[in-house]
């Protein structure tokens, strides 16, 4: 069962690359902003008409037009309302593997990870956003440390 969900998502996402294979980088429409993990849980596709918004390596996305695998009751609904960096890199949709801790992936998970974020998201779906726990500290605040250019396996010059 689970080689088969994953052949699927596998295909599912190769299909998502293909279609606009020719647009280098999707613009936003919308303003781009902050979400916490809380705001970001209501872009989970379980109101009919609101977007769907879903995060990869902190980076939001309005992934809407593709309702049919991400909308309510969809094969790839768990992936949305929250970062799901883990579980693309895994091309996973166990529960333990929708997080945004790389923690642990292999070279091999974290290259598909590089993959799938480039000519799969940024290329089919327009950033909205970007995830509170990646540029603020626990009190809201800007973190100083915090540098796009060292952030590991991130490619900041589309995205800042």
């Amino acid at each position: 069962m689970a080689a088969a969900r994953l052949c699927v998502l596998v295909v599912v996402l190769s299909a998502t690359a293909a279609e606009d294979f020719q647009l280098k980088y999707k613009p936003s429409t919308k303003p781009v902003r902050v979400f916490t993990e809380e705001e970001l849980k209501r872009y989970d596709g379980s109101v009919e008409g609101h977007p769907i918004y879903m995060a990869v390596k902190g980076v939001v996305f309005d992934v809407t037009k593709g309702k049919g695998f991400y909308g309510k009751g969809a094969a790839y609904n768990a992936l949305v309302g929250k970062d799901s960096t883990r579980a693309v890199a895994k091309m996973s949709l166990d529960p333990a593997d929708l997080t945004s801790d790389t923690t642990g992936l292999t070279d091999e998970q974290l290259e598909s990870l590089d993959s799938v974020f480039e000519e799969t998201y940024k290329t089919k779906y327009p950033i909205v956003g970007y995830t509170a726990s990646r540029i603020l500290t626990g009190d809201g605040s800007p973190d100083a440390a915090f540098k796009p250019e060292d952030q590991p396996h991130f490619q900041i010059k589309d995205e800042f």
